[in-house]
Parts: C-alpha cells; sequence; structure tokens
C-alpha cells in the first residue's frame, strides 16, 4: 500500500463517541483491536462511549450531525497528535465512498490549523472494496451504517422502503409448533387440521 512505500508507520487512534448502541461500539472497537494486533499496528484508544453527550449536541439539529461528528473527531486526533509530537494526522474517513470527503478535508484542515499538526490528505477510496474484502477473509466485525443512531434509523427506513408491498412489520411469528401445522398445511393442501 502507498503508506508503506513512503515509509509510513501509521498509529491507529481510537475515538469515536459517535457510535450507537453500547453493543455497536463494543464490537466495533474489539475489531480495531483485533485488526491491530494481527497487523502489528500500535493502537491508541481514547474517549469514551458517549451516547448521551453525542445526541445532546446534535439533537437540535439530526441533520447536520456529521458536521458535528467529524469535527469532532478530527479534532481530538489533531489534538492527540499534538500531544504526542506525531508529524501529522490523517482518517479512515477518507476510504468511504459514502462519507462527505469535501466536508471532512475542510475540517480536517481546521483541526490542523487549530491543533498546529498538518493533515495528511490520502485518497483511500480507490481501496475501498479490498478493504471490505481483508476485513471479511479476516473474519472481523463490519459495521452496516456509519454509526449514530440516526444513521441506524436511515439504515433501518432505506429497508423497510424496500420490503415488498402489503408486509406487515408488526406481524408476530406463529410458534413453533403452529408454524410446522402451517407449513405441514402447505405441503399438502388436502389434510385437514
Amino acid at each position: 500500500m502507498r503508506l508503506e512505500q513512503e515509509r509510513i508507520h501509521p498509529v491507529l487512534y481510537w475515538n469515536n463517541p459517535n457510535i450507537h448502541p453500547l453493543l455497536e461500539y463494543k464490537s466495533r472497537l474489539d475489531a480495531m483491536q483485533e485488526y491491530a494486533r494481527r497487523e502489528h499496528l500500535p493502537l491508541i484508544v481514547s474517549g469514551e462511549y458517549g451516547l448521551r453527550p453525542f445526541t445532546k449536541a446534535v439533537s437540535k439539529d439530526p441533520d447536520s450531525r456529521c458536521d458535528y461528528c467529524y469535527a469532532v473527531r478530527l479534532r481530538a486526533a489533531a489534538a492527540h497528535a499534538r500531544e504526542h509530537g506525531f508529524d501529522g494526522f490523517s482518517t479512515t474517513l477518507m476510504i468511504s465512498p459514502y462519507q462527505d470527503l469535501d466536508q471532512i478535508v475542510r475540517l480536517a484542515e481546521e483541526a490542523a490549523e487549530e491543533s498546529g499538526v498538518p493533515f495528511v490528505r490520502y485518497d483511500f477510496q480507490p481501496f475501498f472494496r479490498a478493504g471490505q474484502e481483508k476485513v471479511r477473509g479476516m473474519n472481523l466485525y463490519m459495521q452496516k451504517y456509519c454509526g449514530c443512531v440516526y444513521s441506524e434509523e436511515e439504515r433501518y427506513e432505506r429497508k423497510k422502503s424496500r420490503l415488498p408491498q402489503g408486509f406487515d412489520p408488526n406481524f408476530e411469528v406463529p410458534a413453533k409448533k403452529e408454524r410446522a401445522r402451517i407449513s405441514k398445511k402447505l405441503q399438502n393442501p388436502d389434510s385437514a387440521g
């Protein structure tokens, strides 16, 4: 990869107070820790699970939450880089075709200016699919949505819009015995019962 060719030895930095619920946060953190272990990369875990501070910060305008989310994490990375003498910082957000890269770069450059540590811009998007395949091959957890409760809601709404017309999401699955009876009847419509 390009970083190795440029003799850059990344240090991974985890600070994701935007990820919710707690189980999702833990699943992603566990996957990151396992990835770092297998790839022999140093990992710094910073910050904590932050449902209340995050939702408080974005609740008045949830549609603009991404700006807050990007900024808070980029500022934390830049501040950590400054406090620990790193030459620069970057972000894995730059790999996703689903993120607003122009906004990420703008906010990262602001964080760089505030901290005095340069933002190292890499276009990782060409490696998106290969990265997914690598993670699948490593049998690590892969996220299903961006991270916050609002993006999880959007994911659910997209799924719901793809359901067949007339599907009742409140339909209750019959008990096992009843399912067996229904299955038997469907297989042999002439039988009673």
